[in-house]
């Protein structure tokens, strides 16, 4: 049995790491794919290359997460896999910007079921406990090793093969996944019944012990018979996918017109329509909603995923995209040496976020944290905001990196705290989704928008990093609209130890 679980979490940390490489890996080779493509010299559309990929996977990220429960978690891991593996392959084969986008749109779509099967699969396979603890360590380790073995790999891949090297380096670490998942993961089965034996309806849940578990009287949707299974929010999905489509669409072509271009507009109000739309079916209409309407009535839910939607606006995707460019093209580093020029960004962020912020949560509120550490990841970006090519690797690019990462590692972590505390058993699943999906799609429409504040020729990188100076200033102030502690965290904390 320990060596079944051992393969099990070999199976899955190297599932994740594909999904978390891919976030990445491609940055640097951007300036190769625009030049070998035949994108516009000042890389309009180049963008999308990184927005495909982020938008459908953060706008499948809910309803991915509930296929797992709907058709077992080998149809879902598998499927998920053979669609990433299968996309990377047409990726790394393109010979038009339009093939290769859509190919990353279906590696996001691959994604979105693959990475939320990885958690299922783990916590099922490995039981509360030591040894859940440790699986879910390694399973971190690995996505964070992932996330910042990307630029570096990519450099190396585009400077020694090819640009294409970069997408097909997945495709044998996908097939060769394939077989151990078909034997190691049990096929469908049937969805238990909900916690307690509830039954959830429009106003409260009761439980088999004939008490009622108070939902404020608020309800989730249309009532749900216990036992049955979950069904896909297929509405539900499907507009909130178009609403972020395009919103994301919209801000991104305020940098080819302005914003009165009717195009933009209609964009835009579609997007607020969509998401509106997906609202009014959430609340009224889905028997299993994607995000539970009481969760948003959470403050620390609300307002902690609007902090982490905002910080993907800039530590998710943008910042590396724009240093990619700042380092290629105004310092005129290759692909590898700007690889390796990311390495301190993940060396500090590594360290601070595994050996200090942990300590920090034991003596300070998760809101102090997020306001000194927005505060301390915007002056970063302001540094940042200044240098020119002029300024070399030492003051353009490490200096601002040491504060700006720093700065991230000590605010991140409490905010994903925040998001997760005090949701119900029966939430949890929909918070962290909800979570994911609010850091992923805020990656892509920071992306989308501040390439329009890049300008017509992407170059315009003092205004790129003063904008998101301005978006950490804005978490800052959020913070402090987080509910404060009940008790100092440190007594709390001597309270727990005894």
């Amino acid at each position: 049995m320990a060596s079944r679980a051992g393969a099990v979490l070999a199976l899955v940390c190297t599932a994740q790491f594909m999904v978390v490489l891919d976030v990445s890996v491609l940055n640097v080779a951007l300036p190769a794919v625009r030049d070998a493509l035949g994108f516009a010299p000042g890389g309009e559309g180049l963008s999308w290359v990184v927005t495909a990929y982020a938008l459908a996977f953060a706008g499948l990220l809910l309803p991915g997460g509930r296929l797992a429960d709907l058709c077992g978690h080998r149809f879902a891991f598998t499927g998920g896999l053979t669609l990433f593996t299968a996309a990377c392959l047409a990726g790394g084969l393109a010979t038009t910007p339009g093939f290769l986008i859509a190919a990353r749109a279906a590696q996001g779509v691959g994604a979105a079921v693959l990475a939320p099967a990885t958690l299922t699969v783990l916590t099922t396979a490995f039981p509360e406990g030591p040894r859940r603890i440790r699986a879910l360590a390694v399973w971190t380790a690995v996505s964070s090793v992932g996330g910042a073995a990307g630029n570096l790999l990519g450099g190396l891949l585009t400077e020694t093969l090819s640009w294409r090297a970069v997408l097909l380096v997945n495709v044998p670490l996908g097939c060769a996944a394939l077989l151990p998942a078909l034997r190691l993961l049990p096929g469908p089965r049937t969805a238990p019944a909900a916690p307690g034996g509830a039954e959830v309806t429009g106003a409260a849940s009761r439980t088999s012990d004939g008490s009622d578990r108070d939902d404020g009287g608020r309800g989730t949707g249309a009532a749900v018979p216990a036992g049955a299974r979950p069904r896909l929010d297929v509405p539900g999905a499907l507009t909130v996918t178009v609403a972020m489509a395009a919103l994301t669409y919209g801000a991104g072509r305020t940098g080819e017109g302005s914003w009165r271009d009717p195009v933009t507009l209609s964009a835009l109000a579609a997007g607020v329509l969509a998401l509106g739309l997906f609202a009014l079916i959430e609340a009224r209409w889905a028997p299993a909603p994607l995000i539970p309407p009481r969760l948003l009535r959470r403050r620390t839910v609300a307002v902690g995923n609007t902090v982490v939607l905002l910080a993907g606006a800039c530590l998710q995707i943008p910042v590396w995209y724009f240093l990619t460019f700042f380092m290629q093209d105004a310092l005129g580093y290759s692909a590898l040496r700007t690889g390796l020029g990311f390495l301190p960004h993940t060396l500090v962020g590594a360290a601070a976020g595994v050996w200090v912020t942990p300590r920090l949560m034991r003596r300070f509120a998760h809101r102090t944290l997020i306001l000194w550490g927005a505060a301390l990841c915007g002056a970063g970006f302001l540094w940042q905001s200044t240098v020119t090519a002029g300024d070399g690797y030492l003051g353009g690019v490490l200096g601002p990196a040491l504060v700006f990462s720093l700065g991230g590692a000590v605010f991140v972590t409490p905010a994903t705290a925040v998001v997760t505390s005090g949701v119900a058993a029966e939430d949890a699943g929909a918070a962290s989704g909800l979570l994911n999906t609010a850091k992923q799609f805020g990656g892509a429409l920071g992306l989308a928008a501040l390439s329009a504040v890049a300008g017509p020729d992407g170059a315009a990188y003092g205004r790129v990093f003063a904008a998101m100076t301005l978006t950490l200033a804005v978490i800052a102030v959020l913070a402090l609209a987080l509910p404060r502690p009940r008790q100092p965290r440190a007594r709390a904390a001597g309270a727990v130890s005894r």
